[in-house]
């Protein structure tokens, strides 16, 4: 579950792409955030995913992003060639296969893996659907297997991929925003051969004209509103910003729960529409776990900062990390349990205990977080400069240590606040 948008070009006020996501999944799944070097590998290796084992290829890239602790894949994630990928669970009409396959969340880390720019990275996806298919568990170790949409963007483009099984079609956007539900209708611009033929075959296509992907293949007996409410919020926010876009507008969306304070508003139910929020505490349905605002620079000479969030965005704050450094271990720690080291954790255990009493609970933190804010972005600023003078002077192992540096003040100083805070709200 979860929502993704992207802003290209001139829709954002500095000129380059920004891509942001949330995670939605259950309220105790951890979800750290790793990172994983570029790589080569031997002849007929092969790679373990989630489920199965496939063919590796020759070279894999630099990349990070968060993922569920029990999965081999990434619910989003950018890479060295500041590709950025997120997935959603979609329902469609053709069941899933019975059969173990890729999930949504292998396919985003191998795309990234393999793909120097989002185009290349959909293509591989693609393959790898049509080779592989999609099944077992994937929104739980013990749920099932679904279907899935995957938002791409790179410094120029951007495209939603939206898959049936072995099936899929693409098409290209500026500025959008997407849910868990199908959105390409006709004007997809490429897709896979028996897309259409198959439609037709099962009954749910029968017009003479182009295949509408969404009137075919969306499952008409899921309960949509949840998508639906998220996505036509997102969207809202999107175009009011048109062409003003930057990282603060998207991670205020993220934080999105239709008032102005930002503050959930616990008390609704599940068949009302303010109960599903971007930032999701959508019991007994989702909640947001994981967050990342991804800036996709065409020049990438010097150091340049993602920014990612754990459990529910209101409740916490997003921090700068680099691929070019080294992220501290303790943004990816975290399992079924809780332990004291893990960031994903700590931020759990705050967003507890605001969950209490939100509307008392979240300005407090995030007044208390505003204050860290001033801190932090003084120091990145300082941290990026310094780092940039290293790699333009040819130092980038000089960069990569001053970016390792501050990422490791950066996420000690967060934990601590976290808990200071956590106290604070008791």
């Amino acid at each position: 579950m979860g929502d993704s948008v992207v802003a290209v070009g001139d829709q954002t006020a500095a000129g380059v792409t920004l891509f942001a996501k949330n995670s939605d999944r259950r309220a105790d799944e951890c979800q750290p955030f790793v990172q994983f070097s570029e790589g080569n590998h031997p002849p007929e290796a092969l790679l373990a995913c989630t489920h199965i084992a496939i063919p590796q290829v020759p070279e894999t890239y630099r990349l990070m992003g968060h993922s569920p602790w029990w999965a081999w894949g990434f619910e989003h994630g950018v890479n060295e060639f500041a590709v950025a990928i997120g997935c959603q669970r979609i329902f469609s009409n053709e069941a899933i296969d019975a059969k173990p396959g890729l999930i949504g969340m292998d396919l985003v880390r191998l795309g990234l893996e393999r793909g120097r720019s989002a185009r290349e990275a959909l293509e591989i996806i693609a393959g790898l659907i049509e080779v592989h298919g999609q099944g077992g568990p994937s929104f739980a170790p013990d749920a099932e297997g679904d279907h899935n949409a995957f938002l791409l963007a790179d410094s120029d483009e951007s495209w939603l991929l939206e898959t049936s099984n072995r099936r899929w079609a693409a098409r290209r956007f500026s500025l959008q925003g997407v849910s868990n539900t199908y959105s390409i209708s006709s004007d997809w611009e490429f897709g896979s051969r028996d897309l259409a033929e198959f439609a037709r075959m099962a009954g749910w296509w029968s017009q003479s004209g182009r295949l509408d992907v969404a009137a075919a293949y969306c499952d008409s007996s899921v309960s949509l509103l949840s998508s639906n409410c998220r996505q036509r919020r997102s969207r809202e926010l999107l175009n009011e910003a048109s062409g003003h876009h930057e990282v603060a507008t998207l991670q205020r969306l993220l934080r999105d729960h239709l008032d102005g304070d930002g503050s959930w508003r616990c008390g609704s139910t599940p068949d009302e529409e303010r109960h599903y929020t971007l930032c999701a505490h959508s019991e007994p349905l989702h909640w947001t776990t994981a967050s990342i605002v991804a800036p996709l620079p065409s020049k990438r000479h010097a150091p340049w900062p993602i920014w990612i969030s754990f459990g529910t965005p209101c409740t916490g704050i997003f921090l700068p990390v680099y691929l070019s450094g080294v992220i501290p271990a303790e943004l990816a720690r975290g399992g079924d349990e809780p332990r004291s080291d893990s960031a994903w954790w700590t931020f759990k255990r705050l967003q507890d205990a605001a969950s209490r009493d939100p509307a008392r609970s979240t300005p407090i933190l995030r007044a208390g977080w505003a204050e860290f804010e001033v801190q932090l972005e003084q120091a990145r600023l300082v941290a990026e400069e310094t780092a940039r003078g290293a790699a333009l002077a040819g130092d980038r192992d000089r960069a990569a240590q001053d970016v390792t540096e501050f990422m490791d003040w950066a996420v000690s100083a967060a934990l601590d606040r976290a808990e200071l805070l956590r106290d604070s709200i008791q």
